[in-house]
């Protein structure tokens, strides 16, 4: 009996607990509804200073944040290769340092090119004996002296040696030796390989001794003249952007270290995830910047005109934006607004279709003085 009773007095608590948490929760969401408004008198309103205004249409840059690497054109981006292979005797060269166009950046040795000067001096030797056989056969052959045949032979080894000279001949250029200088007195055993731009060394692949064959890259050097920012910019944003536009970028390392570019190309071509490539020209290289590299971009973009209202108008409360609106000569209503970009004291506005768009329905001026009357009424509540 004891415990049905116990049962009893406990349910009818509960009901009791219940019943005051609905009520408390139904003045709670009352008292909140109720705090969206203010009301002034005329003294009150002539104190704050409120002035009426509405959604102004203005034209407001925004920021397009985006991201890319840097990339050189092929044209700029230099292979440095030993035509012949060979050893690498010497060079000075480190990631990051400047070469001028025609310095000799590395020397290489190798039996080859000893054997390749051989060849041509005595190629050449050989064409001028054959040269002056073939002019007596040539002349004995008109005075039917000496058949067709022994003139005709003596043109075929001519030509020959001829062609084999100048094939020796181009292979020396390419090695970078100068044939009509060359004497048996100055034959060398190293060749000089030098720079074709003047610009920056991107990457070594070789130490000194080592052996590398005529594939091998023994340098990469880079021509900052055209290294350039290639951004992927989405689909939705291409309006937004134009050639010749400014923007700034940075790295993840430094993004305090902000480098001005200039867009020179936007892409035609949309990728698998809707975006395009946009090539942007460094206003000034900087030789850290290497291909390759991560960086991100801000580009000031300005928008077609937008509702806006001035800075004033908006307050900020409990991490959200609001603007008060007029409902009638005393009575003011606060409501929530999404902003965009600022500039010269105007802000976006983007959810305008939510605000009346009558005129003189939007505070102005005295907002943050409503905001503080509309506390004050929550905390007496």
């Amino acid at each position: 009996m004891k415990n049905l009773i116990f049962v009893y007095i406990s349910a009818l608590f509960l009901l009791g607990s219940c019943g005051k948490k609905a009520e408390n929760t139904a003045q709670e969401t009352e008292k909140e509804t109720i705090e969206t408004e203010v009301t002034l008198t005329d003294a009150q309103i002539k104190t704050s200073g409120i002035q009426l205004g509405e959604i102004t249409p203005k034209s407001i840059s925004s920021t397009l944040k985006v991201n890319g690497v840097i990339d050189v054109p092929p044209q700029n981006l230099v292979s440095i290769s030993a035509p012949l292979g060979g050893y690498l005797k010497s060079t000075k060269l480190l990631p990051g340092m400047h070469v001028s166009k025609n310095e000799v950046i590395a020397i290489m040795e190798d039996q080859q090119y000893i054997q390749l000067q051989q060849d041509f001096l005595t190629a050449k030797n050989m064409l001028g004996l054959l040269e002056k056989d073939l002019q007596r056969q040539k002349e004995l052959n008109a005075s039917n002296a000496a058949s067709d045949k022994v003139y005709q032979q003596a043109l075929a080894d001519f030509q020959s040696e001829k062609i084999k000279l100048k094939a020796l001949k181009e292979k020396l250029l390419i090695i970078g030796i100068n044939p009509e200088k060359l004497t048996a007195d100055n034959i060398s055993k190293s060749v000089n390989i030098k720079s074709p731009i003047e610009g920056y060394v991107s990457v070594v692949n070789v130490n000194i001794g080592k052996y590398v064959a005529p594939t091998e890259v023994l340098f990469e050097l880079i021509n900052p003249t055209d290294i350039h920012l290639n951004l992927s910019v989405f689909e939705q944003d291409l309006s937004k952007i134009k050639l010749g536009q400014k923007l700034y970028a940075y790295t993840n390392a430094d993004p305090t270290n902000k480098h001005l570019c200039e867009i020179i190309l936007i892409g035609k071509n949309l990728s698998a995830s809707r975006n395009v490539e946009v090539h942007c020209h460094f206003e000034q290289y900087d030789h850290t910047l290497i291909p390759g590299m991560f960086m991100n971009a801000e580009i000031e973009t300005r928008n077609a005109a937008v509702s806006a209202l001035p800075e004033e108008a908006i307050v900020h409360y409990e991490n959200k934006d609001y603007v008060f609106v007029a409902e009638n000569a005393h009575k003011f209503q606060m409501v929530e607004v999404k902003t965009g970009g600022e500039e010269e004291g105007f802000v976006e506005i983007k959810n305008a279709k939510d605000l009346p768009s009558e005129k003189q329905k939007i505070v102005y001026k005295g907002a943050y003085s409503l905001l503080m009357k509309l506390k004050n009424v929550a905390e007496e509540e």
